[in-house]
């Protein structure tokens, strides 16, 4: 078929004359919608800033519902985006702090994010098809300030507790790990059910005002911190602040101590050799026993009489300890050693509590 017939007509349909008729109006109509659109300002420019939210506490469903790459708009030209997630116990929930990008219409300076700036203390919403929280604005164009913190926690636990420690176990919130153990020693109690445990954690930890948190908790001496696995779980008390040992320099140091008017039961239950021994590692071990008869005294008709009792002893015990040497003494056990102080023993069959009286 020829663009044009011989009757002037474009592709045989319409008249050329018309066509360019209608072309011009429709060009002019175009043209005058672009006019009546234009208001002269030059086109919106975006930009964007990070800001670190506070979502306070939340229950297990919705923090594992929020995950880094989040996103919601809550208006034209304004998006938020989730870049980091810092958990951390709190209670019976978690507390999350959220790092995220906000993006909106460029201003001096700043950006107009759903209407206004972010501000400080400005509440912000994050809506997805799983999970609507909100939470406060703490920083604005601040880095994410999350870090390890190390530090040394001790408490009393039940014995099954601390035989189940092991360095390497891990505290997990979700799929983000929290806390780590790095060091832990076991110490025995007069309570043969009950240990000491000295535990060295590695936290996670988020610094807000040149103080480190662990959920809504300053990470500081005396501070109590919880500690959780799939198998079991302690809270204790942080003894130390940028460490996971104990203070100063383990040696060993053989000592005596005095029992007193011990039973015979108890007596042939403490023999050179015995030991307290937890986790492979030798607490005490005894070297050298001596004893001497209780003497007690006697009266008949207006007479006194010194008599050795027929069955209990005066115990003198040698025993060498693990100790630690720091600036201020012997420490044994968590506890300080000196003359006059009393010790516990767990030498297995048998608790004993002894003086202290030659180091």
């Amino acid at each position: 078929m020829d663009l044009i017939d011989e009757k002037g007509r474009l592709f045989g349909l319409i008249n050329v004359i018309d066509a360019v008729a209608v072309f011009l109006v429709l060009s002019l109509l175009v043209v005058g919608i672009a006019f009546a659109t234009d208001d002269g300002s030059p086109p919106q420019e975006l930009d964007s800033r990070n800001v670190t939210l506070d979502l306070g506490s939340q229950p297990s469903y919705v923090v594992t519902a929020i995950d880094v790459g989040d996103s919601y708009s809550p208006s034209a030209n304004a998006n938020l985006t989730v870049l980091d997630l810092h958990l951390s116990p709190q209670g019976s929930e978690t507390r999350v702090i959220v790092l995220a990008r906000l993006s909106g219409v460029a201003t001096d300076g700043s950006i107009e994010y759903n209407g206004a700036p972010p501000r400080l203390g400005r509440e912000l919403t994050i809506r997805t098809g799983t999970y609507n929280v909100s939470g406060t604005t703490r920083s604005v164009d601040d880095d994410f300030d999350t870090g390890r913190t190390d530090i040394l926690l001790t408490t009393i636990v039940d014995g099954s507790v601390a035989e189940a420690i092991e360095t390497g176990d891990t505290y997990r919130i979700g799929d983000h790990e929290v806390a780590h153990v790095d060091t832990v020693s076991v110490y025995g109690t007069e309570d043969a059910d009950r240990k000491r445990i000295a535990v060295g954690l590695r936290l996670r930890t988020y610094d807000d005002a040149n103080t480190s948190y662990f959920g809504s908790k300053p990470v500081q001496v005396s501070t109590e911190l919880p500690f959780r696995t799939d198998s079991y779980g302690f809270s204790g008390t942080i003894e130390r602040v940028g460490t996971t040992q104990q203070r100063g320099t383990p040696t060993t140091r053989t000592i005596t101590v005095r029992l007193l008017d011990v039973r015979l039961a108890v007596d042939e239950s403490i023999r050179p050799g015995t030991s307290e021994s937890t986790r492979g590692d030798t607490i005490a071990r005894i070297t050298e026993v001596d004893r001497e008869p209780v003497t007690v005294v006697l009266t008949d008709q207006g007479d006194i009489y010194e008599r050795d009792h027929p069955v209990n002893s005066d115990l003198a015990i040698r025993a060498e300890l693990s100790v630690r040497e720091t600036t201020s003494g012997l420490v044994f056990k968590q506890r300080s050693l000196q003359r006059g102080h009393t010790i516990v023993l767990d030498l297995g069959s048998i608790t004993i509590r002894a003086t202290v009286v030659e180091l």
